[in-house]
C-alpha cells in the first residue's frame, strides 16, 4: 500500500478546525502511557477478552495527509493532493466518506486525519463534518498527519483513546485509505459482520489473479527484467477498510515503531506480533487510485453507479 499519511509541505493554519488542546498537533499524543502500552502488547499473544454483547462500538479513521504525487490526474494542479482531486464531481475522499455515511450502520465516529498544515481541505470538502442530519454522528477533522501513514494512524488512535467520550481499547476501528474511493456500503457491512466476532480482526482483500514476477535489480542498466515467477496460490492483495480493536492496533503500531519496522498497512503491524488477521473477500473495483491512468477508470465506475 502506498503511504496515505505523508504530510504535505504547505503553510497556514485553520481556525475552524484548530489543533487539539494542549499542544501543536497530534504529535503531542506521543506522550503515551508506555507502561499501559507494554501491558497490552504483552497480551496480544492471546485473544483479547470480549466485551459484553453490544458494548463494543465501531469507529472509522481515514488517513488523509498524503500528497499522492504519483497519482496526479492529467492536467491537475500539482499543488492539490491526490485525495482532493475531483472524480465524478466530488473530491476523491468525499466518495470514501459517502460510502460510510450510506452504510446504514450505527458508527460511533468517523475521523479524517489531515496534515497540520493542510490549507485545502475546507475548500474542497466544505460539508465535512456534516451538519446534523447530513452526516454521521461523531464526524471529526483532526490535524495529526505524520511523516508516514503508520505515524498518522498511530496518532489518530492515540487521539481516539485520549479524547473523553471517544473510543476505549476494546472498541473497533476501521482504517480506510482516502484513495479507495470505490468502496461500497455493502463491502463495509460485510467486513464488520465478518470480523466483529473475531479475536484479531481482519481486512478486505482480493485473491491475486495475475502471474506475479520479481524484478532483477542487477539488470537495472538494461531496463526492468524478470528475476523469477512467484507462485500466486494463496496470495491476496490487501485492501481497506481494515478492522481491529483500537487498543490492540495502537499497541501493534507502537511496537512496530520501536522495532524500526516499516509497516505499510494495519494488518502488517498486527502480523508482526504473530497474529493472523482474517481475510474478507472484497472486490477488484475497490482499488487504490495510484497512477494517472487510474483516474479514468475510477471516474467511469463512479459515473456508472450514478446512472
Amino acid at each position: 500500500m502506498l503511504n496515505e499519511g505523508r504530510t504535505t509541505q504547505k503553510s497556514g493554519t485553520n481556525a475552524k478546525h484548530p489543533t487539539p488542546a494542549g499542544g501543536g498537533c497530534c504529535s503531542d499524543f506521543r506522550i503515551y502511557d508506555e507502561a499501559m502500552a507494554e501491558q497490552r502488547i504483552n497480551s496480544l499473544n492471546s485473544p483479547p477478552a470480549e466485551p459484553a454483547a453490544g458494548v463494543a462500538r465501531v469507529f472509522v479513521l481515514i488517513p488523509c495527509a498524503g500528497n499522492g504525487s504519483r497519482a496526479l490526474a492529467p492536467g491537475a494542479a500539482a499543488t492539490l493532493a491526490k485525495q482532493y482531486q475531483l472524480l465524478a464531481g466530488k473530491p476523491m475522499v468525499a466518495h470514501a466518506v459517502d460510502a460510510f455515511r450510506a452504510s446504514g450502520l450505527a458508527l460511533a465516529g468517523l475521523w479524517l486525519l489531515i496534515s497540520p498544515d493542510d490549507t485545502d481541505f475546507e475548500t474542497v470538502f466544505p460539508d465535512f463534518p456534516g451538519l446534523p442530519g447530513s452526516g454521521l454522528p461523531g464526524e471529526k477533522l483532526l490535524r495529526c498527519g505524520g511523516a508516514t501513514r503508520a505515524d498518522t494512524v498511530r496518532q489518530g488512535l492515540q487521539a481516539l483513546l485520549s479524547t473523553p467520550g471517544a473510543a476505549g481499547p476494546l472498541d473497533w476501528v476501521l482504517v480506510h485509505d482516502a484513495a479507495r474511493c470505490l468502496v461500497t456500503p455493502a463491502q463495509i457491512r460485510q467486513l464488520i459482520d465478518t470480523c466483529q466476532g473475531d479475536a484479531v480482526g481482519g481486512l478486505l482483500a482480493q485473491p491475486l489473479a495475475d502471474t506475479l514476477k520479481t524484478e532483477n535489480p542487477l539488470a537495472a542498466a538494461e531496463g526492468s527484467r524478470v528475476s523469477a515467477t512467484l507462485d500466486r496460490a494463496g496470495k491476496w492483495l490487501a485492501q481497506t477498510p481494515q478492522m481491529f480493536r483500537v487498543g490492540a492496533l495502537l499497541d501493534a503500531l507502537v511496537q512496530a515503531e520501536r522495532k524500526g519496522l516499516a509497516v505499510t498497512d494495519e494488518s502488517s503491524a498486527m502480523e508482526a506480533l504473530g497474529l493472523s488477521p482474517r481475510l474478507v473477500r472484497g472486490s477488484a473495483h475497490n482499488f487504490k487510485v495510484t497512477y494517472p491512468e487510474d483516474f479514468a477508470l475510477a471516474e467511469a465506475l463512479l459515473q456508472s453507479r450514478q446512472a
